[in-house]
């Protein structure tokens, strides 16, 4: 009886075992680990049901939790771009925000060795990330969220919105340059566009442009121009090559929100002050101008976004304004936080 006893104490010991380690197992990519940026900064990975191009994951990012804080921002990056900006999630949280950010799939610290970077074939792709980071920070005890959105995440953060069809998970938008139109000029925009856009529907994986300049590099690098420091594998100096599928995504999510979405929470749209054509030639302008977007159609389009639309430009803002030179980038935080609802 008692061999019996000690086999099934076993058994039991085993047992017990094996479902621990499948419970760790399944929940790996759900646990916080120190980040790369250092400074207490955490991430966690999170596991995606599989697409077109087999895993997927996205990768939440935060500051610890502040003592007794209720409220959060999450940031969301743009184009060929990750979260790498301390001084955003610093200054958050010194204003009482807890920080979180988001690398979506494809994008910086999401990367897989399976994947096309920065590939999509419907911003829509997106929204599940949106929707498990959201998640998250709620259970993680913050009642009160705004997104903040820079670029590509500026024409994504809307377009999902916008899906919520009136039932909005956050409590306003923050837009750092939000791409809400392409800025080319009327023969690309009204006719290229919009056949390669079709073109993407058919063949989506049709490479359509090649590597780009790197002036914009340029001006943010520290090794260069500018005065900040990223991993170039992740923002990558001379872009990546485009895809007409990945075009198509984009040109679908701009004719619904340059239609006007209504949205029914307050939107922050920021823009630098002044575009400035970007060529392979260096230019100081490039230092104190947005040299990715029209600063006019940002401005136009954001408009329309919503009911409670607050403008603003930012005196020689980069497209980037948060890493635009010292005095602006002030500009920009004053804006925010003097904007931030309920403040």
């Amino acid at each position: 009886m008692r061999y019996n006893k000690e086999i099934k104490n076993d058994m039991t010991r085993k047992l017990y075992f094996t479902i621990l380690s499948q419970l760790f197992i399944s929940t790996i990519y759900a646990q916080y680990v120190p980040d790369i940026l250092g400074d207490n900064y955490l991430r966690r990975t999170i596991q995606m049901p599989d697409d077109y191009e087999g895993k997927v994951v996205c990768t939440l990012v935060k500051k610890p939790q502040l003592p007794e804080a209720k409220q959060a921002i999450l940031y969301i990056h743009g184009y060929n771009d990750y979260f790498f900006q301390k001084q955003l999630g610093d200054s958050v949280n010194a204003h009482g925000y807890n920080f979180y950010a988001m690398d979506l799939r494809k994008y910086g610290r999401s990367i897989l060795p399976n994947q096309n970077p920065f590939f999509c074939k419907s911003l829509k792709e997106y929204f599940a990330d949106l929707d498990t980071a959201l998640a998250i920070i709620r259970e993680e005890g913050n009642d009160k969220i705004l997104l903040m959105a820079h670029s590509t995440g500026g024409l994504i953060t809307p377009y999902y919105l916008d899906s919520k069809k009136g039932k909005l998970p956050v409590d306003g938008l923050i837009l750092n340059s939000p791409f809400l139109d392409w800025n080319f000029g009327w023969m690309m925009e009204k006719i290229v566009i919009p056949v390669v856009s079709c073109i993407g529907k058919l063949f989506p994986n049709l490479t359509v442009q090649g590597y780009g300049d790197a002036s914009y590099a340029h001006s943010l690098l520290k090794q260069f121009k500018g005065e900040w420091v990223y991993n170039t594998d992740w923002k990558m100096i001379n872009g990546h090559p485009k895809k007409a599928g990945w075009i198509n995504a984009i040109q679908e999510a701009q004719k619904t929100v340059q239609k006007g979405i209504g949205l029914d929470c307050p939107v922050l749209v920021m823009s630098s002050n002044k575009s400035f054509p970007e060529t392979k030639e260096w230019n100081n302008e490039y230092l104190s101008s947005d040299i990715v977007l029209d600063i006019h159609d940002i401005q136009k389009y954001g408009q329309k976004l919503g009911n409670y639309v607050t403008r603003d430009t930012i005196q020689n803002g980069i497209h980037d304004l948060i890493l635009s030179e010292k005095d602006s980038r002030d500009h920009v935080y004053r804006t925010v936080f003097d904007w931030l609802p309920g403040k």
